[in-house]
């Protein structure tokens, strides 16, 4: 990032943690994609709240972001086993911020299998949590009961533009990847798992390529969108495998069950847009396939008589390429730090809450302000 770049978004940060700057300070631990533009939001982060600890997604740090981050905040190590068990959780937040009101900003739903321990046995006060993405939406959705507010960014109309593009950066990954062991997109049918505002968005990109593409969705009315845009819906799953050329993953939960896999047409590539763990179950593949690297980022599963490729180990392939979407990202990083805000206030019920249409209007203006030049 250049220093004039750099400049302008400290700017803009700082606007938007003085417009929504909360009466009261509480601790923040913040879940991550430690990309390059991300220290100015963790810096803004920092500036709102007393932030204890970074937690980068570990399949996508860019060394130079965390040396700089590392600089001023302490940053661990995030996995899905140390939330899962709720002591360890407990032992992790009473040695980062024993006592302290606690604000949570999440990215998949990593904190939610330890919520309701935490909330009740935590020294401090666990006040809330804010989530970026739709898979961690629907984590904290599924919980029996919860125990705090949770605020999410999901479905905001915000994040919209950020769906979109990165919809074509996982396009544009995924025809890199192809094309580095000389293969291309164009005769190759495609299926796309998932209708959502990133599935939507790939298969109305692939097909702006000439690609025949498939939607599935297990949501009926979803189908009926895909339908109406055009698409070819999947009437039988396993015929859909069969067919492809190119499968692209996009549900945020498990596409791909272990069974699935050997449906796959010979030479099919399979690409995510998040981790493996959420996307594809690939613990549960047939052990009689072997896997061998034959390109950059590509493995080859193969066993007698079938294969296959995956794209950047089952990890989200739009990461290969900085998954850039812009200065877009910063409407929603904008409406996660006024969510430190709604949580300090302490007076949200527990369960699911967003943003309010003044405060996403009031940064849209603010970010237009900066960006629209």
């Amino acid at each position: 990032m250049e220093t004039f770049e750099r400049a302008r978004l400290d700017a803009y940060f700082a606007k938007i943690a003085a417009q929504f700057a909360p009466t009261d300070q509480a601790t923040s631990f913040l879940v991550t994609h430690l990309l390059a533009e991300r220290p100015g939001f963790v810096r803004a982060v920092a500036a709102m709240s007393r932030l204890r600890a970074v937690l980068p997604k570990p399949k996508s740090i860019t060394p130079t972001a965390q040396r700089e981050v590392e600089r001023a905040i302490p940053v661990d190590t995030l996995s899905r086993e140390l939330f899962a068990d709720p002591d360890a959780a407990l032992d992790y937040f009473e040695s980062r911020a024993a006592g302290e009101p606690v604000v949570l900003l999440d990215v998949g739903g990593y904190f939610a299998p330890a919520l309701a321990e935490l909330h009740s046995r935590f020294s401090g006060r666990i006040l809330g949590v804010i989530e970026d993405t739709e898979n961690g939406h629907r984590r904290y959705k599924d919980l029996d009961k919860l125990p705090c507010p949770v605020i999410s960014v999901a479905r905001s109309p915000l994040k919209d533009p950020e769906d979109f593009l990165v919809g074509q950066s996982v396009v544009f990954s995924t025809e890199a990847v192809m094309r580095g062991r000389g293969d291309i997109l164009h005769g190759r049918p495609a299926l796309v798992i998932g209708f959502g505002k990133l599935g939507s968005s790939i298969a109305r990109l692939l097909h702006a390529k000439g690609v025949q593409v498939t939607v599935h969705d297990i949501d009926p009315v979803r189908r009926t969108q895909a339908l109406s845009q055009g698409f070819t819906v999947a009437r039988d799953w396993e015929d859909a495998l069969r067919g492809a050329g190119l499968v692209l993953c996009a549900t945020g939960a498990i596409s791909l069950h272990g069974e699935d896999f050997g449906h796959l047409r010979n030479g099919a590539y399979v690409a995510t847009v998040t981790s493996s763990e959420d996307e594809l179950e690939l613990s549960n593949l047939p052990v009689v396939y072997t896997r061998t690297t034959v390109g950059d980022h590509v493995t080859r599963y193969q066993t007698t008589g079938h294969y296959f490729y995956l794209a950047n180990g089952g990890n989200a392939v739009n990461f290969l390429h900085g998954a850039s979407v812009g200065p877009f990202i910063f409407l929603v990083q904008a409406e996660i730090l006024a969510g430190i805000r709604l949580l300090t206030r302490t007076d949200l019920a527990p369960g699911m809450h967003e943003a309010s249409a003044d405060d996403r209007a009031a940064i849209a203006a603010t970010w237009l302000s900066y960006f629209n030049r």
